[in-house]
């Protein structure tokens, strides 16, 4: 089933529900959904991989929020955001360990002959693309950075 699809049938239940949390989250994922596939210029299907983007950038655009709020001591305004971020975050594949990201980093690096920081990017570009949607890119750089410093 496409994400489109299980975000409406989440969508309906939520109404039923009255988790008015959850209609907020979800309504937000489908309305980015809509503005990615009318900027294709077609009414056609996302890719999984965009898809995954979407998502991903759904969820961390609620954590910042949250993060901020929580700065400020606002407490009662980064808790509808963390909650609305745990919702969206139901609809991404299971994120990896540390040390299973680890495995992949070290894997790739020894595939590709990485010899200093100067290749960095070389090996961000090939462990991006294969944990997508697994591994949030801050923890895969911070892994880069300590296995080839």
């Amino acid at each position: 089933m496409s994400l489109q699809k299980e975000v409406m049938t989440a969508l309906k239940e939520a109404m039923k529900a009255k988790d008015q949390t959850a209609l907020t989250a979800l309504r937000a994922v489908k309305s980015a959904i809509l503005l990615a596939q009318t900027e294709s210029g077609a009414k056609e299907e996302l890719t999984e991989e965009q898809e995954l983007k979407l998502l991903q950038k759904q969820v961390k655009q609620r954590r910042d929020s949250a993060a901020v709020y929580l700065e400020q001591g606002r407490e009662d305004l980064a808790a509808p955001e963390i909650a609305e971020a745990d919702i969206i975050s139901q609809f991404l594949p299971e994120a990896l360990s540390e040390e299973e990201i680890e495995k992949v980093v070290v894997a790739t690096i020894d595939q590709v002959g990485a010899q200093g920081m100067k290749d960095m990017g070389k090996v961000m570009g090939i462990v991006s693309k294969e944990l997508a949607g697994q591994a949030d890119g801050k923890t895969i750089s911070a892994i880069v950075k300590a296995k080839l410093s």
